[in-house]
């Protein structure tokens, strides 16, 4: 049997925790593409902030339910 761990996690945390996750695995997932983008010829360094705002509007398509769901269940698998 799996040890399942418990999370004490505040909301705050939980999401905290759920967009530095989502994060990863957008910028994982889409390495390549934005790889071009920040290679290409008019990109500026300040776009960056631009570039990362837009990555996190992903992170609303999860209820605060599904974010612990998908926290939690990183807690268990580690």
């Amino acid at each position: 049997m799996s040890e399942q761990k418990q999370s004490n996690k505040t909301d705050k945390e939980v999401e905290s925790e759920f967009t530095s996750y989502y994060l990863q695995r957008a910028t994982k997932e889409f390495a390549e593409d934005l790889d071009k983008v920040r290679t290409a010829d008019d990109f500026k360094s300040d776009a960056i902030h631009v570039l990362v705002n837009a990555l996190q509007q992903g992170t609303s398509m999860f209820s605060a339910k599904e974010q612990r769901m998908i926290v939690e269940t990183k807690l268990i698998t580690k």
